[in-house]
């Protein structure tokens, strides 16, 4: 497929969602108190403006290769303490492996943004049918279930559930299979350039790109700040 990316969004009927980073983030709150019931000084606030210059650190081909969040190889957790001067040690990870039994568990992506729910209800009334496709860890629906999510979207699709992770055009397929979509009026909006945008590609769809801090201004594709900003997206493209 080209790379350049349509002007505007066209013929629209169904939105692909990432999970984290697009409508749920992890609980800052939560992390800092275990951090600091261990002996180290974190904030949340500084937890979470470390966030995304984290994850765009981690975006590149060869580092996405293998899960971010996969046993043992959590770099992102380990990136963001980088961030705040933190360095590794048994505290550190003493607290994350708390948070990973925690994650492993009830999932720690569980904060939903103020803007989320608006926004999902807006897509709902320009028409759109809503699927999550994120690479997860087998709790997705359960959290979403528990966040009261689930029954906002139609179809929740888990990587570990499905046996295969993004960018592999495979879990879009998959996607399109469950949810009845078609192809060619079907967007993706994920936070990461090389699992979401070239993935969707792969699968012949428009990646959008969530760039929550303005990291990816010289990239060749559509870019939102947050979900708030999809649906205005696809209603100028009408």
């Amino acid at each position: 497929m080209a790379n350049v990316p349509p002007a505007k969004i066209s013929k629209c009927e169904t939105v692909f969602l990432d999970a984290g980073g697009v409508l749920i983030w992890p609980n800052w709150a939560r992390i800092a108190n275990v951090l600091q019931a261990h002996g180290i000084a974190a904030e949340a606030d500084r937890l979470a403006a470390a966030d995304p210059f984290v994850r765009k650190s981690l975006d590149v081909a060869e580092l996405l290769a293998a899960p971010i969040d996969g046993p043992g190889r959590w770099r992102y957790f380990d990136l963001i303490l980088a961030r705040l001067g933190v360095s590794l040690s048994e505290k550190t990870a003493a607290a994350k492996s708390v948070l990973l039994e925690y994650h492993r568990t009830d999932n720690l992506w569980e904060y939903v943004p103020e803007f989320v729910r608006p926004a999902l209800l807006e897509l709902r009334t320009l028409g759109m049918r809503l699927v999550v496709v994120s690479n997860a860890n087998g709790t997705l629906a359960k959290s979403f279930d528990r966040l009261g999510l689930s029954s906002m979207v139609d179809v929740l699709v888990d990587s570990a559930e499905a046996g295969v992770e993004k960018p592999n055009p495979r879990l879009f397929d998959i996607a399109l299979q469950r949810s009845g979509a078609d192809r060619a009026t079907t967007i993706h909006a994920g936070d990461f350039y090389h699992i979401d945008v070239l993935g969707a590609r792969a699968a012949g769809l428009v990646g959008v790109l969530v760039d929550q801090a303005n990291l990816y201004e010289k990239s060749d594709c559509l870019r939102i700040r947050s979900l708030a900003e999809l649906p205005l997206l696809i209603r100028d493209g009408r």
